[in-house]
């Protein structure tokens, strides 16, 4: 039976966005929900379906009715976790062939039944959009960075400015090298797809230019007017600010601490107990002839443990102590019992409140060139960890007063009143503002808020409706507006055509996924040149490993791809969607040989045209034995431009002309 239909399991908010995500490939869907809505968040969903069942996706019989037998695939989002993994047991068992795509968090679950069903991949749709919240915070030319393999890569997208080392020197072909790969180029504000740029154009200012490069994982954080070298910082400032913090840490705790009666008690009762032990210890010392002063320190902070009857337990008279200092010893003893057992008292109060607890303080509010988040939820959480992880400064502002002192203990977190905790997060030296609460409303209202504050300041918003985000995106042009349940939905469609999707970013208000491919024999890339996949499906292949082989970072067009080989892309949906029904953009170029300068040049100039064409060598050689002539297997724009170009290197004179 030929599998040509997708189920989307559950209609949610996840679910309906996923169905416009398959829908952008033109494929048959079907969709299964336990209750039909009342109003839909997406308009016309149903209009976008073949059919929608409304019944229990658990049940064999309404899986039959969706013929599950005739699905390639099943997208399995329903907001219960417990559920999808029922669904999926279910499906599996009804058909062994279709691909499940499933909603789930549960790691160690998701392994096991990758293990036992097969055709089986998990998403956790919270996660998913968190990597492109953060980049899109740093402020910077970064839109995109993450791992491949053990190497970062970081794609920036760049206005060309005069003193750019580029800008009237290089050709935007010569962008290209072992360690980078140029994806856009435009002169215009809005950027094209890939591969949209002229072969041999000169890179000018004011071009907007988006390459990847392989990066370290630490260069986001490089600012080139940096004057001082690490380990050159003065000492002065350093102890100039460990006495500024010592005195606001003390002035925290001298308030804090008066707030409250007991406390008060407590700290009165310490200064008089270390008042009381140095008289004590002078008195013994004096009056005393055969002690020492450290004998003194101890006798005395015996008699303020209560320990008189341990110095003068004896009834016989002591004639070397005066009565009088006896008589004091006896009140040092009775002082100290009441003083100590004060603060005996405090201190088990304490350890009961934190509920033996011992966190460390969080560290003080950056002051400036920092990023604040609105909202500590899970997606907050994440992008808070990740921004970290990229060393950037960050400080966390949310409603919850009661905030788990263990979530993010290395995170300054301000809580309380929005507009009172904005100033206190120093808004105005911020770098940028992430708003990601739950609230919808909440992040209109904040963001609104901080525009009026600072019009200049970076934006980063979540939405989860689609309405909501168009209206954002007029309302607020410079704002960085990302739908929560569409970015998801992109990855979920994408990997039910069988891709795993690694990862994601924005470039241009454009969802890029890093997607990864396992080459099979007879699929749509198989015996292709890279080439031919690049410009073909309009994809960017950034990584190429065969067999047991090292993988090769930004590899190049003249690889052969065959059986087994994996392949990693760069790629939008609608690429995907064309390498998965194999259609690809027409070839249109040819090269035509002029001229080749001696023996050698013939030689080498049949064996580039062999690689860079993908054509026999035979017939390469038959060209360049017949010179002129036009060879005859056409080719892509950019492919024939690189053959020109790679053949005047050998002396051989070329040139590209349409077909």
């Amino acid at each position: 039976m030929k599998l040509d239909r997708f189920l989307v399991c559950g209609l949610g908010s996840l679910g309906q966005h996923c169905v416009l995500a398959l829908h952008q490939f033109g494929v048959k869907i079907v969709a299964i929900e336990q209750v039909a809505p009342q109003s839909w968040e997406v308009p016309n969903l149903v209009d976008l379906l073949d059919d929608l069942i409304i019944g229990d996706c658990r049940e064999n019989n309404v899986l039959a009715q969706a013929q599950i037998q005739a699905c390639r695939a099943a997208l399995i989002v329903t907001s219960n976790e417990g559920v999808n993994a029922e669904i999926a047991l279910a499906i599996r068992q009804l058909n062994p062939h279709t691909r499940l795509v499933v909603r789930s968090a549960k790691t160690n679950l998701n392994q096991l039944l990758s293990q036992q069903l097969g055709n089986f991949i998990a998403y956790e749709p919270i996660e998913l959009p968190a990597h492109s919240f953060a980049i899109a915070a740093l402020g910077t030319d970064t839109v995109g960075f993450f791992n491949l393999d053990g190497y970062w890569l970081r794609v920036v997208r760049q206005r060309m400015s005069p003193a750019h080392p580029w800008c009237n020197a290089r050709q935007l072909h010569q962008i290209d090298t072992r360690s980078q790969k140029l994806l856009a180029h435009t002169r215009s504000a809005t950027e094209p797809g890939f591969y949209q740029w002229q072969f041999e154009e000169l890179v000018t200012a004011g071009d907007l230019v988006t390459y990847i490069e392989i990066a370290d994982r630490f260069s986001l954080h490089a600012t080139p007017d940096r004057s001082l070298a690490a380990g050159k910082k003065t000492k002065q400032p350093q102890i100039a600010r460990w006495a500024r913090r010592t005195v606001d840490r003390f002035t925290r705790f001298w308030r804090s601490n008066f707030q409250q009666q007991v406390r008060r008690v407590a700290l009165i009762c310490c200064l008089i107990v270390v008042l009381l032990l140095a008289i004590a210890t002078v008195l013994f010392h004096q009056y005393y002839p055969n002690t020492t002063w450290v004998s003194a320190f101890y006798a005395s902070a015996i008699l303020l443990l209560g320990g008189y009857g341990d110095l003068f337990g004896n009834f016989e008279k002591i004639p070397t102590i005066p009565w009088w200092l006896q008589t004091f010893a006896l009140g040092l003893s009775l002082a100290g019992t009441a003083f100590v057992g004060v603060l005996y008292a405090v201190l088990t109060e304490s350890l009961l409140s934190s509920k033996f607890q011992f966190v460390k303080q969080r560290p003080p509010v950056p002051q400036q060139n920092h990023i604040i988040i609105v909202g500590l939820g899970r997606v907050g959480q994440q992008v808070a960890l990740l921004l970290q992880q990229m060393q950037q400064a960050v400080v966390g502002v949310t409603l919850q007063p009661d905030i788990n002192s263990t979530i993010l203990p290395d995170l300054p977190i301000i809580t309380g009143n929005i507009a009172q905790s904005l100033a206190q997060a120093n808004l105005t030296t911020a770098k940028s503002v992430i708003i990601v609460t739950d609230d919808e409303m909440l992040n209109l209202e904040v963001a609104l808020m901080v525009q009026a504050i600072d019009p200049q300041l970076d934006l980063v918003i979540r939405t989860s409706g689609q309405r909501l985000s168009q209206h954002l995106m007029k309302t607020l042009p410079t704002a960085r507006v990302l739908g929560m349940q569409t970015v998801s939905a992109e990855v979920f469609a994408g990997a039910a055509f069988g891709e795993n999707i690694l990862n994601l970013f924005h470039s241009d208000r454009q969802t890029i996924l890093v997607t990864e491919y396992s080459i099979e024999a007879g699929d749509t890339l198989d015996r292709l040149l890279l080439a031919e996949v690049a410009y073909g499906y309009g994809v960017v292949p950034i990584l190429h490993q065969r067999n047991s082989h090292p993988a090769t970072l930004m590899p190049t067009d003249d690889i052969l791809l065959a059986h087994g080989d994996r392949l990693v892309v760069l790629a939008t949906t609608e690429s995907l969607r064309r390498i998965d029904i194999g259609d690809r953009y027409p070839k249109s170029w040819q090269v035509e040989v002029e001229l080749a300068m001696t023996a050698e040049s013939t030689f080498e100039g049949a064996n580039i045209i062999g690689r860079i064409s993908g054509c026999s060598l035979r017939i390469a050689r038959d060209l360049m034995d017949n010179l002129p002539g036009i060879l005859q297997i056409p080719l892509y724009q950019h492919q024939a431009q690189r053959l020109v170009q790679t053949l005047e290197k050998v002396r051989v004179k070329a040139k590209a002309v349409v077909n």
